[in-house]
């Protein structure tokens, strides 16, 4: 009854089956292992975030360039306050609103986009209270440029004057006359009653689509285990009813794969 399972077309099947179920579980498994990496990573980012705001804040030359050991890390820089800005399209505490961004103009001659607060509603820039004048020292949590269309940041174009979607040195460099930090400061505490942004974890560290991704993609390859083990037994069900039917001699003896192929 069974020795199909020794012709050469069943040898092949057989061989495939038997490659492709550890292989489908090897690639699950390490879909499911990258998932785990992202969320860990987006527990430690958070927690470094966290402690970050009780540490000493030390100077912004000593903390350059943002990696995710230094993101959220209190630091210090010296300026006056230069052109201001607004980012509209911003969320706190469940309601919309938009950012106030000040550049810094430090001694380096470069200029330190820092987020004075935040205010709801519209961006209106009669509602951003004006920077203080004269040299101001101000303390914030650091933070890395944003990229367009990552992590809710907004990728609009053609804002009106005085208004950037995104914080970074590639989106202001054409808004300001003079060079910017490829980096940014949220102040520890909102200036001119404004609320203060917190600090967010560093890029590719939180629970984004692509984490979410690698756990469907872990969904895919288990399904597909079943997927080739059902069809192995799906096959393997037609051809025993196939050969006790030409026992029987209600058909040909012929295989029913080759059956098939002559029908079309």
């Amino acid at each position: 009854m069974y020795r199909f399972l020794l012709t050469p077309r069943w040898w092949g099947i057989n061989v495939f089956v038997l490659l492709s179920i550890p292989f489908c579980i090897f690639m699950g498994s390490w879909q499911l292992g990258r998932f785990e990496d992202r969320v860990q990573d987006h527990r430690t980012a958070t927690e470094q975030v966290a402690e970050a705001r009780h540490e000493a804040p030390r100077p912004l030359g000593e903390m350059l360039p943002v990696t995710k050991a230094t993101s959220g890390k209190q630091v210090t820089a010296t300026g006056r306050y230069g052109k201001q800005l607004l980012v509209p399209g911003r969320e706190l505490d469940g309601k919309q609103g938009f950012y106030v961004l000040t550049l810094l103009r430090t001694d380096s001659g470069e200029a330190l986009p820092v987020v004075r607060g935040w205010l709801p509603g519209a961006a209106d820039a009669a509602k951003a209270p004006a920077p203080p004048a004269g040299e101001v020292t101000v303390t914030g949590a650091l933070q890395a440029s944003e990229t367009p269309g990552d992590n809710g940041v907004s990728a609009q174009g053609g804002l009106p004057a005085g208004q950037t979607a995104a914080i970074s040195a590639a989106s202001l460099v054409n808004l300001v006359p003079y060079d910017v930090y490829d980096a940014w400061v949220t102040l520890a505490k909102g200036d001119s009653g404004m609320k203060a942004v917190p600090a967010s974890a560093p890029p590719d560290t939180g629970l984004d689509l692509k984490a979410f991704q690698n756990l469907g993609y872990t969904a895919e390859w288990f399904a597909f285990v079943g997927f080739v083990i059902f069809m192995w037994f799906r096959l393997l069900r037609r051809e025993v009813e196939f050969a006790r039917d030409a026992e029987l001699g209600l058909v040909p003896e012929e295989e029913p794969v080759a059956a098939e192929a002559g029908a079309k």
